[in-house]
Parts: structure tokens; C-alpha cells; sequence
């Protein structure tokens, strides 16, 4: 099979969706399939377009000096389109087109598997809705918000128009946002998810395709072999880890509150950076915090320290869907704390620490009682090991798949029946 994967959010960046595109590709490929990542991208050197090449990666038209935020910025999608078509003609060619998000670059992956008759399988990954109003500053989310939908229903339409409400579309940008969402997903012909929770969403606003749930996986050839087992013994500082995006989605501000009043030892890890990493640090000094900040550091040492902690963070609410924070935690065998009910699907049962609600008093309330029944560490350990092959991409590769046979079928009896019908 030949797959073209599409996405804004690959290279020149970290995160959940660059390693699950990541764990895919690499899996795709052991089976034998060919895959291709088409992305925007920072300007390149023609040495480093070579050794992307090589990968079968490939940076699309994207804008010199203009970033979202650290994102590269993709040229229009007509432009994208065009210059595929001109520079890699074996894009007509392809089984699948594969679509891991909203922006240019993804656009013009749907709208050239309309033209080409290819069918497209579009994964919706985040919510945009809360990413405008995290990122934006709060006088020009509307704004931003407004721009960024109109200039999305110049290539896809939008017969679908989000209202505010009551419930996820509190305010007109994330409105907006939702509209735009929607829309991508109905353009498709073939929609996933990495969560039921997500999907149920997605369909209350009006995403008409069925939704099917493929997982984030992890890679079978970074799977920790033996993690030990978690436990905590009476006085001992509890030790816990923090490997998500430092950013106010993520809570590491609240988090650290939470900190201030622990009734017990405790020590924090930090791994990663983010635009509130000076805020956490001025923070955790002035509050006499027990946390060490380690920035950037490569994926073994990350993976090393969370087999060697007792708690792996995660303070995210109402934002995350299938964090990989919590897939790399139960690879490891390392139990979680988290605020949002939500992440219950992701985890096995009684593996985790579910705060009360997601505010610092309560997470801090969690905290002392988990620090009173420090045996509860070595019980949620021993849930998570036993399930950890569970996460493994190779365990979670048969449904996409599945997906994509089926697309492929799907086109192919189309093409018969018109043939006859003509």
C-alpha cells in the first residue's frame, strides 16, 4: 500500500502529533507499505531536503517569515496543490492520503484527494477551540479566531455554522473553531480519533461520517524491556515527573500551586519547555518549590526518568484527548495523576490518581492523601505493568489498517459501478 500521510504539525516540531505520525510511519513501513510525509516546514537547506528525501519526507511552500507561534506556516492550499502536482507527479499514484490536521498543508491534501479520486482519512488529533483561546492573547481571540475560519471556508465549504452555547462553544472565537473542525472532518471521506470521549464531541457539533478510534501507540522499538516495579515506602519523598508542554493548556501554574502546600517529601522533574517555562521557574523559586527544571532533553533520558518515578503528571483539563504522556507512562509502568475525567479512558482502571476537580486545592488535597497511603503507589504499578503491551503501535496498527483496505475497496467498487453504469 502507498500512503501519503499530510500534516502542519510535523516538521520542526515536538509534540503528541509528531510522535504518534512518527510511531505510525515507522510501524507502516516495517509491514511493507510505502509511506510519504508531505509538511510545512522552516526554510531548508537543499542538503537537509536531501536527507529528508531519503525518509520520504518532503517540506510543501511554506511562508518565510511568517510562524504560528512556533509553527511553520503553510503557503495557500491552491499553491501547495499546484506544486505537488508539478514537483512529485507520483502523487496521483497513491492508495491513501492520510490527514493529520487543519491548516494549508492538510487542506490541500483533502482537496487533492478529491480531484485525484483518492480517498482521504482524516485523523482529528486536538481542540482548536481551546488551543485559540490558550495561545491568543484575550482581546484577539474573536478576531484571530474569525480570520482563521473564513480563510479555511475559501477552500473547504462550510455548510455547517457552529452557534455559541452552553457547552464546549462557550465564546464566539471557539465558535469559530468548532465550525471550522467540523467542517474539515465532513470533507473527508473517512474520519478517526484517538478517543471515544473526543468522537462523541466532534458528533454532538456535527461531524456526520462515523468516527472510528484508533489510538495513540507507542513505538514497539523504544519499548522499555524490563521497568521496574513502583514503590513508595513510608518518608520517602515521593518522586514525580512532568513531561508535557510547558503552556497554560497544559496547567503546570496550577500544578505547581498545588505544590505549595504537600504535607510530605516530594521532589518534581521537568522535561520540556514551553512559553510559560520562565513563569513555572520564577514560580517554583520564589515558593521555595522542590522541582528541578531540565529543559529539552532526548527521549531516552525522558524515558529513563519516568521508569524511575513513583508519579508521572498530568494537570491537563477539558484539552487533552489521547495524551502521549500517559501512553509513555503506562509503557513504563509508571502510575498517573491526573484532573480530567476524561483520561480514564486512556489508562487501565485503578492505575491512576483522579483529583477531585481540577483546581490547586483539590489537586493538593489528592497529593497529601496519596502521600498518606504511599503503598497505593506499588498497587497501581503493578496494574500498569501488566498492561503495558496494550499501548505498543504494533497492538494498534490493525485498525488503521482495517481503515484503510476498506477505503480502498470502497473507491474501487465505486469505479466498477460507474464503469457499468457508463
Amino acid at each position: 500500500m502507498k500512503i501519503a500521510f499530510f500534516s502542519d504539525c510535523y516538521l520542526d516540531l515536538t509534540g503528541g502529533i509528531v510522535t504518534s505520525i512518527n510511531a505510525q510511519k515507522a510501524e507502516l513501513e516495517r509491514l511493507g507499505h510505502t509511506v510519504y510525509i508531505f509538511s510545512s516546514s522552516y526554510p531548508k537547506s537543499n542538503k537537509k531536503k536531501q536527507a529528508l528525501k531519503k525518509q520520504n519526507i518532503y517540506p510543501v511552500p511554506s511562508c518565510l517569515l511568517c510562524f504560528r507561534g512556533a509553527t511553520p506556516v503553510p503557503r495557500r492550499p491552491g499553491r501547495i496543490e499546484k506544486w505537488l502536482l508539478k514537483n512529485y507527479p507520483e502523487i496521483k499514484d497513491f492508495d491513501i492520503y492520510y490527514i493529520h490536521y487543519e491548516a494549508g498543508c492538510s487542506i490541500a491534501g483533502l482537496r487533492l484527494g478529491k480531484k485525484l479520486h483518492i480517498p482521504t482519512v482524516q485523523v482529528m488529533h486536538g481542540r482548536e477551540d481551546v488551543g485559540v483561546t490558550s495561545i491568543i492573547p484575550k482581546g484577539f481571540r474573536t478576531i484571530v479566531a474569525a480570520s482563521l475560519n473564513w480563510f479555511h471556508s475559501w477552500f473547504i465549504p462550510h455548510p455547517i455554522k457552529i452557534s455559541r452555547d452552553n457547552y464546549l462553544a462557550n465564546t464566539i472565537a471557539k465558535a469559530k473553531m468548532w465550525t471550522m473542525m467540523v467542517n474539515h472532518a465532513n470533507f473527508a471521506d473517512y474520519v478517526i480519533c484517538p478517543s471515544h470521549h473526543f468522537a462523541k464531541k466532534l458528533k454532538h457539533y456535527g461531524v456526520k461520517h462515523e468516527i472510528r478510534i484508533v489510538p495513540n501507540g507507542y513505538p514497539d522499538a523504544n519499548f522499555p524491556p524490563n521497568p521496574p516495579l513502583k514503590t513508595l515506602f513510608p518518608n520517602e519523598p515521593l518522586k514525580m515527573i512532568w513531561h508535557s508542554r510547558l503552556s497554560t493548556e497544559k496547567r503546570i501554574l496550577p500544578f505547581l500551586q498545588a505544590l505549595k502546600n504537600i504535607n510530605g517529601k516530594y521532589h518534581l522533574d521537568v522535561y520540556g519547555n514551553g512559553p510559560v517555562s520562565e513563569q513555572a521557574k520564577l514560580f517554583s523559586h520564589h515558593h521555595h518549590l522542590n522541582v528541578t527544571f531540565h529543559g529539552d532533553t532526548p527521549f531516552k533520558k525522558v524515558q529513563s526518568a519516568v521508569q524511575k518515578s513513583h508519579l508521572d503528571i498530568l494537570a491537563s483539563y477539558n484539552f487533552d484527548n489521547y495524551p502521549l504522556t500517559l501512553v509513555e507512562a503506562e509503557a513504563c509502568g509508571t502510575p498517573v495523576f491526573i484532573c480530567d475525567k476524561d483520561m480514564q479512558e486512556i489508562i487501565p482502571k485503578d492505575s491512576y490518581i483522579l483529583s477531585k476537580s481540577e483546581t490547586p486545592n483539590s489537586m493538593t488535597e489528592s497529593l497529601n492523601d496519596l502521600l498518606a497511603h504511599p503503598e497505593i503507589i506499588q498497587q497501581m504499578s503493578k496494574i500498569m505493568l501488566k498492561n503495558r503491551s496494550d499501548v505498543l503501535i504494533s497492538n494498534r496498527i490493525k485498525t488503521l489498517l482495517d481503515i484503510f483496505n476498506s477505503a480502498i475497496l470502497k473507491r474501487q467498487e465505486s469505479k466498477i459501478a460507474k464503469s457499468k453504469n457508463s
